[in-house]
């Protein structure tokens, strides 16, 4: 079985890391979100990995990537995503984005369709940012500029999952804590920014063609489920399931229901 772990390639001045796991003609790609690695894909790559390829990489700044000069953005994050694919010789894939992996899997699809056989859509949403929302995580980036890293993960932290795996999975919790606190803080206000300047995806959700998974946490307070039923309605054959006692991070929180709900859709393709 093929096992690579932390292989690097060079791209636009920044060198991206990524896991390629497994062998199969139509690979499986993980897109993490907002502010974690690839690491937190470890579930999905431990199980499919047995029957297919899997590759999970560090966006730009996160985990293993470097973060670059250049000023992120959601479209930028998008152009990483087709070049990963560029230099792994990967013409299409199936590609899983979960949060903010889930904004820069609709920017790519909605500039490069071709280069996707079927999307999985995570805990996420195809809304720009609110005035209000802008706001909030401009207060946000001043606080954690100030000084207040810590404080805002602690924040950050019980807002993301339900409150069972609040109660009963500490050692995913403080895993999930210490990813965060690793982060450059730098790295973690610019993506904020570029979170709070992204465009809607919501009027080219019509335009999406190949099959498509929806899948949200039911006590998902960031993206919530209604958010969920809305990209269900709008792209045409897709499905959705809700994961009982999961927050934002159903793949962690569940991983047995959220794998087996992958495993269902890439069968039936």
């Amino acid at each position: 079985m093929l096992v690579i772990k932390d292989k690097t390639f060079q791209v636009n001045g920044v060198v991206l890391s990524y896991d390629d796991q497994g062998i199969g003609h139509l690979p499986i790609l993980f897109i993490h979100g907002f502010p974690f690695d690839k690491s937190m894909w470890q579930p999905q790559l431990d199980f499919f990995r047995r029957t297919h390829r899997v590759i999970a990489y560090d966006i730009r700044g996160f985990g293993k990537s470097t973060a670059g000069t250049e000023e992120v953005s959601i479209s930028l994050f998008a152009d990483d995503l087709i070049n990963l694919l560029d230099a792994l010789q990967i013409n299409k894939a199936i590609v899983c984005g979960l949060s903010m992996g889930g904004y820069i899997l609709l920017n790519a699809i909605s500039r490069y369709p071709e280069r996707f056989e079927a999307i999985i859509l995570s805990d996420t949403q195809c809304i720009a940012d609110s005035d209000a929302a802008k706001e909030k995580r401009y207060t946000t980036i001043q606080q954690i500029e100030a000084g207040g890293l810590e404080d805002f993960v602690k924040g950050f932290v019980k807002n993301i999952f339900c409150e069972e795996t609040l109660n009963d999975k500490n050692d995913l919790v403080e895993k999930i804590k210490n990813v965060i606190l690793s982060t450059d803080t730098k790295t973690i206000t610019g993506t904020l920014i570029a979170i709070a300047q992204r465009r809607e995806m919501c009027s080219s959700l019509k335009d999406i063609k190949v099959p498509s998974l929806i899948l949200c946490g039911k006590e998902d307070t960031i993206t919530p489920p209604d958010q969920a039923q809305f990209l269900q309605c709008n792209i045409l054959n897709s499905r959705l399931y809700s994961i009982d006692k999961a927050g934002h991070l159903s793949n962690l929180e569940q991983p047995d229901e959220f794998n087996q709900h992958i495993s269902n859709f890439i069968s039936a393709l």
